[in-house]
């Protein structure tokens, strides 16, 4: 004759609900939102337009924390999408008249999309599997050639790019700098935020996790791996074509340095900075470094750039996980995938 033991309640759930209820993630996209949304309240017309170029950047850092913080995949020629849809919205403005947003900025991302995707088909899908190195290399010779093309081509301005670019229109409205033109981006890379943010925590994002952190054992689970990274690269090209067709016609003008090796670095010092693998660090990360350099450059305009690389190498030194890391956890960095337990699930019998 057996003796039942009674069941008993596990606490572990009860833990689980608090965490989800106090999850600090949410807290700071919420408040980095209403800051955004109040900033031109506050701020004087040059620094509306400053914040709106510092809002298109964070669109392009959203791309690089996408393949490398979420894929582990290093892309240092991030710039070759940004910059080919600039130059590629800047041409069909130039030549074709066509200024509407309902057809740049798609052509722009479709722009992005499509160079990535040749470029991601050539360094990803090989008969191997291709090595960070390779890809790194690879992403890099594709900047610094595509920013040596532009200097010689004529036909795209040569050193000096393609200026006057007129402004971007819907319909009849000339959608100028200024209040519109920055709540508009932000609109747009709240947009994009949210459905990346859907992407990372969808079973998607759980296959691109495991990739980063042992890329043999998904292999073995049956995953594509390299379609895996080819498509979250393609993806990703295709945001930092829509950041590059914002910029081009925020400023203007489009140059070779958009292609080159100098912004491909600096994206990537904006998502080290402000921490990788989270979506927001890109964000608070490029706010951080485009801020304290537009403060050194008029405070200190001999040495700046020496301050703001020691200041960077401290934070790298001490903070490797980045600035977001102070106040954000590794277990809500990494997310929760699926469904988190009820209090009715608790005990067994």
């Amino acid at each position: 004759m057996t003796e039942t033991t009674p069941t008993t309640s596990l606490p572990l759930p009860l833990r689980v609900g608090r965490q989800r209820r106090w999850q600090v993630l949410p807290i700071i996209e919420i408040v980095v939102l209403a800051i955004a949304v109040l900033l031109p309240f506050v701020l004087k017309d040059y620094l509306t337009i400053y914040a709106t170029r510092v809002l298109i950047l964070c669109l392009f850092a959203l791309s690089f924390d996408l393949v490398w913080g979420y894929a582990g995949i290093m892309s240092f020629g991030q710039a070759v999408f940004f910059g080919t849809a600039g130059y590629g919205v800047a041409l069909i403005a130039r030549d074709l008249g066509v200024t509407s947003i309902l057809l740049v900025l798609p052509a722009g991302l479709l722009i992005g999309f499509s160079f990535a995707l040749l470029l991601g088909g050539f360094l990803l899908l090989g008969r191997h599997p291709s090595s960070v190195i390779f890809v790194s290399l690879g992403t890099l010779t594709g900047s610094y050639a595509a920013d040596r093309v532009a200097r010689g081509w004529y036909y795209l301005g040569g050193q000096n790019g393609i200026p006057s670019i007129p402004p971007m229109s819907l319909g009849s409205y000339d959608i100028t700098e200024g209040p519109v033109y920055y709540y508009m981006t932000l609109g747009i890379l709240l947009a994009v935020y949210l459905l990346c943010r859907f992407l990372v925590r969808s079973q998607f994002g759980l296959a691109l996790a495991g990739l980063r952190e042992n890329e043999q054992r998904i292999a073995f689970f049956g995953y594509q791996v390299q379609r895996l990274k080819a498509i979250i690269f393609s993806f990703a090209g295709a945001v930092a074509g829509l950041a590059g067709s914002l910029y081009a016609f925020h400023e203007g003008f489009v140059w070779p340095n958009m292609l080159g090796v100098v912004i491909s670095t600096q994206v990537v010092l904006y998502v080290l900075f402000g921490g990788s693998g989270t979506l927001i660090g890109a964000v608070i990360g490029t706010v951080a470094i485009e801020a304290v350099s537009f403060w050194l450059s008029n405070s200190y305009q001999d040495i700046w750039p020496i301050i703001l690389g020691v200041l960077l190498l401290l934070v790298i030194l001490f903070r490797p996980a980045g600035l977001i890391s102070l106040i954000l956890s590794e277990r809500e960095r990494v997310g929760n995938f699926g469904r988190l337990p009820e209090e009715g699930d608790r005990g067994s019998s």
